[in-house]
C-alpha cells in the first residue's frame, strides 16, 4: 500500500517540546520524545490543529507556490468560497476573480459554483439511492479520514459524491477544452486556492486510478497577498462571477446542509465538536437525523489556518457579500433524481484500524488488558509531562514498547516521597 503522503510537517529545530500541540491533536497522533515533538503519520489527518497552536511555529503547512506553476500551460484557477472573506469592503467577487486573471492565470472557475452542483447531486442522491441514514458529508477531508480511521460502522454512512473541488476540476478543464479547441488535456494546469493543509492532502493521495483533476495547490493566504497589488484595477468586460448564495454559502458552517433542503440535518464545527459528534452517532444517537455536515475548522472552511483573516470576520463579510447574489446559478432541474456517474466515487470508502494492539483478536485483547493494569497504577491527572496527551495514551505507548513506566514523572516524585517516610 502506498503511504499516505501528508501536507502538516514539523521542524525540529523550532520545536521547544511544551505540550500545546499534544493537547489539541484530536487523534493522539503527536508525542513529545527527546526535547521535541513526534508525529505519528499513521494517526495525523492533517487537521492542521498542531499549526494553529504551536507557539513557536514548528509545525507547517506544505503546499506549491505560485512559482512553481508551469509557464508554458493554459493555467485555471479554482478558488475556494473562503477566499473572498478574506478581503475588506469587498462587495463584488468580480474583482477577486479578475485579480486572479491579472496575476497570471487564464482563466478562473469558482469552486461555489460546482459547490451548488453538489448540493443538487447530494439532494437527488438522497432520493434515489435509499443511502444508509444519517448521510455524512465527505467533502471535509479531515472528516472523511478521521472516520477512516477511528469509526468502521460510520464508514457506510459517508456521502459518496465527488467534493466540490474535483467537481470543479472537471468542469474547469472541459470548459477549457470547448472555448479553445487547440487545447489537449494535457496543456492545462488546474490550481485550486486552499483554505486548508487537508484538501493539499486529498490531492496528494488520489490513487492512480482516481487521479485528482487538481495539478497544484497553494494557499489562500500566499495568494491573498498577490491579489491585494492587482485588485484595484477595474475592468468593464462584464460579469465573471456564476456562482450564488448556495456556493458561497459553503465557506461556512451549515451552508452545506441547508442547501439540500432537508430540515433534519445537523451542522457542527471545530474538530472537537466533529469528534463529540460522531462519538454520539457511532453510538446510534440522533436516530431522526438524515443529514450531518462536520467541518473540522472552526467556522467551517473560513476557519482554515491557510487563510488569513479571523474566521469570525471573515464568516461576517461573506454573509454580507451574499446579499448582492442571486440563489444560485447553477441549480439543476428540481424534478431530476438520477445522480451523474461520473460524480459518484465508486470505490468504497475503507476502515483503516490504527487502534488495534496485537496481530490477533487473542494477542489485542491481553494487550489491552495489560493497558489498563498500566493505566490504574497512573495518576490520571493527564499532564502530559510523559510525552503523551493522556495517561491511557502513555499506558498504551508502554504496552506498544514505544515509553517506558519510568517516563511518568509524578510516579518518580512519588516513590521519591515514598523512599523518604521510609527512612
Amino acid at each position: 500500500m502506498t503511504p499516505y503522503q501528508h501536507s502538516v510537517s514539523l521542524n525540529s529545530e523550532k520545536c521547544r517540546g511544551c505540550t500545546h500541540c499534544l493537547k489539541h491533536c484530536p487523534t493522539e497522533a503527536i508525542r513529545v520524545r527527546k526535547g521535541h515533538a513526534v508525529i505519528d503519520a499513521a494517526r495525523c489527518v492533517d487537521c492542521g490543529q498542531c499549526i494553529r497552536y504551536c507557539p513557536h511555529q514548528a509545525k507547517k503547512a506544505a503546499y506549491d507556490k505560485l512559482s512553481d506553476l508551469p509557464k508554458d500551460k493554459w493555467k485555471i484557477a479554482l478558488p475556494a468560497p473562503s477566499l473572498f472573506g478574506q478581503f475588506d469592503n469587498l462587495d463584488d467577487i468580480d474583482y477577486v476573480l479578475q485579480g486572479l486573471l491579472d496575476c497570471g492565470f487564464d482563466d478562473v472557475y469558482e469552486v461555489a459554483r460546482a459547490a451548488e452542483l453538489v448540493s443538487d447531486y447530494t439532494r437527488r442522491y438522497m432520493k434515489e439511492k435509499s443511502p444508509v441514514l444519517p448521510v455524512i458529508s465527505s467533502a471535509c477531508p479531515v472528516v472523511e479520514r478521521l472516520i477512516m480511521l477511528r469509526y468502521p460502522a460510520l464508514v457506510e454512512h459517508l456521502l459518496p459524491i465527488l467534493p466540490p473541488i474535483e467537481v470543479a476540476a472537471s468542469e474547469a478543464r472541459r470548459e477549457a477544452l470547448a472555448k479553445n479547441p487547440k487545447l489537449k488535456s494535457e496543456d492545462i494546469c488546474v490550481v485550486f486556492i486552499s483554505p486548508c493543509p487537508a484538501k493539499v492532502s486529498y490531492v496528494k493521495n488520489r490513487t492512480l486510478e482516481n487521479k485528482s483533476g487538481v495539478d497544484f495547490v497553494i494557499s489562500i493566504s500566499d495568494m491573498y497577498f498577490e491579489l491585494l497589488g492587482v485588485m484595484k484595477k477595474t475592468d468593464d468586460s462584464g460579469s465573471i462571477s456564476k456562482t450564488g448564495r448556495i456556493g458561497l454559502s459553503w465557506a461556512s458552517s451549515g451552508g452545506e446542509a441547508t442547501a439540500i433542503f432537508n430540515e433534519k440535518y445537523l451542522a457542527a464545527d471545530g474538530i472537537e465538536n466533529v469528534v463529540h459528534v460522531l462519538e454520539e452517532v457511532d453510538n446510534g444517537a440522533f436516530p431522526e437525523l438524515e443529514f450531518i455536515e462536520l467541518d473540522a475548522c472552526s467556522g467551517g472552511c473560513v476557519g482554515g489556518v491557510m487563510n488569513v483573516l479571523n474566521p469570525f470576520i471573515a464568516k461576517a463579510r461573506l454573509r454580507s457579500l451574499r446579499r448582492y447574489l442571486p440563489v444560485s446559478q447553477n441549480w439543476g432541474d428540481l424534478s431530476e433524481t438520477k445522480v451523474p456517474d461520473e460524480v459518484l466515487v465508486h470505490n468504497d470508502y475503507h476502515y483503516e484500524s490504527v487502534s488495534s494492539f496485537g496481530s490477533d483478536r487473542e494477542e489485542s485483547m491481553r494487550m489491552m488488558s495489560r493497558m489498563e493494569e498500566i493505566f490504574k497504577g497512573l495518576p490520571g491527572i493527564d499532564c502530559g509531562s510523559c510525552g503523551a496527551p493522556t495517561c491511557r495514551a502513555f499506558a498504551a505507548d508502554i504496552v506498544r514498547g514505544n515509553a517506558s513506566i519510568d517516563g511518568c514523572p509524578m510516579l518518580w516524585h512519588k516513590d521519591k516521597e515514598e523512599n523518604k517516610e521510609e527512612t
